[in-house]
């Protein structure tokens, strides 16, 4: 059930989440872009949600977001990923305007002719996740005109068909500053290499992409800072983490109508009658419901407290994924034999669903950051200074 909370016509999401699903195996089975999909979105707006109305554009917020993305993700979680990335682009530039304004004003003035797709390079092989900490071995250097970026970065989604990707580099001046460089696709020196051979989510496409001496523009950087505030802070983006889990939500709403689908029309011979009448199939579809309907109330509820802290986004994250995988798996088991081939879909949303905590900062690093805030609690509560007594107040009767 797609939810009515966002300022976008319901119809219009629930036609493109039709789209997507009626996409989606095909683009699962061959693993290619998946252009379908894409334009889908497109065409329907939901790419350029979240560019702010100082742009001409809707400014949809975190909580709208996750909205489309839980339908998007509904239809092809592939494709919600790779829309997601591009959404939350232009929400950074919504909130802190740290693009360039030309290069920002001419990207819009692109989208509207063409799907305008971003993500960021940021993970190296030999760095790993920058949500574990560490500054990147890619370079930029200048030159004459511009820049000049030479590196490899690791599971870029989308690689063949964004536009531009947000590369992670530090320069080679002296100091070193670290920053974001937008570097059209297809320019010379780009290279994506097709190893990316997933359980689940085949169609996004999370390459790895090389990069060696590509040329692009000076203006093409942004945030341009010292290395030693160049850290990832993953509180402070925790609620974006968090809206990002609500495309897995998708996945295990599609995953539960599945299954209810399968049990009204399996009829047993010996029965007589839909599955869906027995108590075992009913007690099943209540576990499922409990745990997918239970996760959605935790990903909005969180993402509506204006003043909530990271704890609780980060929380919610957690809990609300686990469920969601939880809910897949119990749906796949109690339909047995069936659950397992790819007639009913419910194999594909079965691995689609495992990717839903792998995004960084990844569940070790979560509860770490949950533990620490809880210490600190402690050491805070327990060196508070005690209040004063209140006084007491003898009360005199007459």
């Amino acid at each position: 059930m797609i939810a009515h909370d966002t300022p976008f016509d319901p119809g219009l999401l629930k036609a493109t989440t039709r789209a997507l699903a009626d996409a989606a195996p095909e683009a699962d089975r061959t693993g290619d872009f998946p252009w379908v999909g894409i334009r889908a979105v497109h065409q329907s707006g939901l790419l350029e949600s979240t560019v702010a109305e100082r742009y001409g554009g809707a400014g949809a917020t975190l909580y709208e977001v996750a909205t489309i993305l839980a339908a998007l993700g509904r239809g092809d979680p592939s494709v919600a990923l790779i829309s997601a990335m591009t959404i939350f682009s232009h929400l950074g530039q919504a909130t802190k305007s740290h693009w360039p304004e030309d290069l920002y004003t001419s990207l819009l003035a692109q989208a509207k002719q063409r799907p305008l797709l971003l993500n960021a390079a940021r993970v190296e092989p030999e760095l790993g996740s920058p949500a574990r900490g560490g500054l990147p071995a890619t370079v930029a250097r200048r030159t004459a005109t511009g820049w000049s970026i030479t590196g490899r970065k690791r599971f870029v989604t989308g690689a063949h068909g964004l536009t531009h990707f947000l590369v992670w580099a530090h320069t080679d001046e002296t100091p070193a500053q670290v920053g974001t460089f937008v570097v059209p696709n297809k320019l010379p020196g780009i290279r994506v290499i097709e190893n990316w051979n997933s359980l689940g989510m085949r169609a996004s496409g999370s390459h790895d992409v090389e990069y060696t001496d590509v040329e692009i523009p000076l203006e093409n950087v942004i945030d341009l800072v010292d290395p030693s505030v160049a850290q990832q802070d993953n509180r402070a983006h925790a609620a974006i983490t968090l809206a990002l889990t609500a495309l897995y939500l998708g996945v295990a709403e599609a995953a539960q109508e599945a299954f209810i689908r399968f049990a009204h029309e399996r009829v047993p011979t010996n029965l007589g009658h839909p599955i869906a009448r027995t108590e075992r199939f009913v007690t099943l579809s209540g576990e499922i419901d409990l745990l997918v309907s239970g996760a959605r109330q935790i990903i909005f509820d969180a993402l509506k407290d204006k003043q909530a802290e990271a704890e609780k986004h980060i929380r919610a994250r957690l809990l609300a994924g686990r469920q969601l995988r939880d809910a897949v798996q119990i749906a796949v088991r109690g339909i047995g034999n069936p659950g397992l081939g790819n007639e009913l879909g419910l194999e594909r949303h079965f691995r689609d669903i495992q990717s839903v905590l792998v995004h960084a900062p990844q569940e070790d690093t979560s509860i770490s950051i949950l533990g620490r805030a809880a210490f600190e609690r402690w050491k805070s509560e327990r060196d508070a200074p005690l209040a004063p007594p209140a006084s007491l107040t003898v009360l005199k009767t007459a």
